[in-house]
Parts: structure tokens; sequence; C-alpha cells
């Protein structure tokens, strides 16, 4: 029977980038539904993060939660943390894309050669899950970033081929911009409203959108119902560039500054040459590594999916849902900002 999550009660888990937008919405959830976890691994490199982490959380109220300071580019320290964890959710990444053109091999360390870290301790460890998170700029990728997360995917699909008898699965779940995350563009318009200046890169540009229970929930559901080698998918709403400012400061000039470098006009989460090997599961689009048909239709049955159209595509330009202005607001001040009012 097909479950929506799985139940972390009395297991042990580890979150890479556990300090991040999403490591702190997602051990926020998973101590609120799983009081009775053995333990909940913070895995980072910033001190001061998890200093401040652990006043939200503290080990004396949350008696399984764990610091551990430490870079997923060392082997040896990642290992030592992963001693009885039962679950790895991969979320550590570098992601701003001008500073992976700039800075590409600092990229490659911790985007690939981190994913290489992480496979190869849940392989060694006794890990019997592992979620990785990706971007929708692994899909075509033409940035460095992209493409790094892109590489990063193929190891963990891969790994499925090279475990063995090792009880341990590898999947992936790929979702769009994390509103009002770190970086992205609604507390960057927040921020430069203040100037009266929204700079605009092309009037055309569209985004996907996701919340950070919506990305919690997506991992949860990957970890309670992955087989190994999918790539989740979540169906989410699109949104255009100029409602996201009309929707922040309607009163500010908006000039058009032209598309960084590495930067795409609309973002991809599904090509057309994915299409041949995607399912669709009512609320996910699962991509599959090439399968025989056979094997193919054990995650048909599995996911209660069926395959999609041969040259389907999921473009956050062509998308089927769109949030309006109305809607961006209702979503800052639910997410972001409970006070925001337009300027």
């Amino acid at each position: 029977m097909q479950k929506n999550h799985i139940d972390l009660n009395g297991k042990a888990i580890l979150v890479t980038g556990g300090t991040g937008s999403f490591g702190k919405k997602f051990v926020e959830t998973v101590l609120n539904q799983f009081p009775e976890i053995k333990r909940l691994v913070i895995y980072s490199r910033d001190e001061l993060k998890q200093f401040e982490m652990a006043q939200i959380f503290p080990k004396e109220k949350y008696n399984g939660i764990r610091y551990f300071i430490g870079d997923i580019r060392d082997k040896d320290r990642f290992r030592r943390a992963c001693e009885g964890i039962d679950y790895i959710v991969h979320a550590a990444a570098l992601k701003q894309v001008p500073a992976a053109e700039y800075n590409p091999m600092e990229f490659i360390k911790t985007n690939i050669l981190g994913a290489e870290t992480v496979l190869e301790a849940a392989l060694d460890m006794g890990v019997q899950k592992v979620v990785a998170l990706s971007t929708d700029k692994a899909a075509a990728p033409i940035n460095l970033y992209g493409a790094t997360k892109l590489c990063s995917d193929k190891l963990f699909i891969a790994a499925n081929n090279t475990k063995g008898k090792r009880p341990v699965s590898f999947s992936v779940v790929r979702y769009g911009n994390v509103i009002g995350s770190r970086g992205s563009v609604v507390p960057f318009f927040m921020e430069k409203r203040k100037e009266g200046v929204l700079p605009i890169t092309h009037p055309e540009m569209t985004r996907f959108n996701i919340s950070l229970e919506e990305g919690v929930d997506l991992v949860l559901y990957a970890l309670g119902n992955a087989i190994g080698g999918e790539i989740f998918v979540p169906k989410i709403p699109s949104y255009k560039i100029t409602d996201v400012a009309e929707a922040i400061a309607p009163s500010c000039k908006t000039p058009v500054v032209g598309i960084r470098p590495g930067e795409k006009l609309h973002e991809e989460m599904i090509t057309s040459s994915d299409s041949f090997y995607t399912l669709d599961s009512g609320k996910y689009y699962i991509i599959l590594p090439p399968l025989k048909e056979e094997r193919k239709k054990i995650y048909m049955e599995h996911f209660k999916a069926k395959e999609v159209e041969k040259g389907f595509t999921y473009n956050s330009g062509t998308n089927s849902q769109w949030l309006n202005v109305e809607d961006i607001r209702k979503q800052i001040v639910k997410y972001v900002d409970s006070n925001f009012k337009p300027l």
C-alpha cells in the first residue's frame, strides 16, 4: 500500500546543508511530526548558523538532535557523521549561478565530488535510503551550477547500479525556486524597493515556484516511496518576473537590465528527451532511469502512475498553473513576511 510519508520515529537521519532554508524547515517538520526520532544530525560547515539554529532547536528540548560541523568535501569527517544513520537527505550545495561561472572548480568540488562523498559513505556505512535535492537548472543546463547538479543527479541515480546486495536506495527530488529563500528574487526585490528601482532581467522571464513546506513534503514522500533511481518532480505553478515586481512594489521603476550569464528565459524540469522515461502519478511526475519495459511496469504499479506522452516537456513558460499578482502577494505574506504590504 502506497504511503505519503515514511515513519521516522525510532530512526536516525542526517541532513547535509542542514542550516540552510530547506534544512531548517525540514528539521522543524521532522521534529514536529516524529517526536520519537532516534537521532537527527544537522551536518554543515557554518558554526554561526549551527549556533543560531541550536537556539531554536536546543539539545535540551530535542533529545535526538545533533550538530556536526563538517564539509561534504571531507570524506573522513562525513563517514564519521554517518555512523548509525538510517536515512540521508542531501541538501548541501553551492547554488549561485554567477558565482559558479566565476568559481567553477569550487562548485565542482562541492556539488559533484561532495555528492560522491555522500553516496560512498551511504554505501559503506549501512544507510538505507538517500534522497538528494536537485534543481530545475539541472534539466538541459546552460550554466555551470546546473551542469554540476546534473552530474550529481547522475551519480546518485547510477549508485543504484553499484550497490550490490546492500539494502540502500538512492533517489532525487527536483524542483524550482523556493519563494523567499536566500538569494531568490522575492527578498532581492523587497530590499531593492527601498531604492525605488526593481531591475528586470527580461520582461518575458518566468520561473517555477514552490514553498519550503511543499519541498519538505516532497522529500518525505520520496523517503517513504522511492524504489531507487527516480527523480521526483512536483507539479507546481509558475510566475512571471514582471508580476513579482508588480506584487512587491507597483510604484517602483522596472528597468530591463538583460539576462545574466548562464541564465535561462524559462526554466525546465522535464525535457522532451526525459519524456520517454517519465511517469505521471497525479501529484508528481517521476523520471525513471532507462529501464526495460517489464522493469518500468514495476514502477508504474508501485506509484499507480501512467506514462506521459512522448515529447512531453515541463517548462515554466508553458506551464498550465500560474500565480497572478494577488497570488504572489498572498505567498509573500504566508511564507516570507506576515506584515508585508506592497509599495
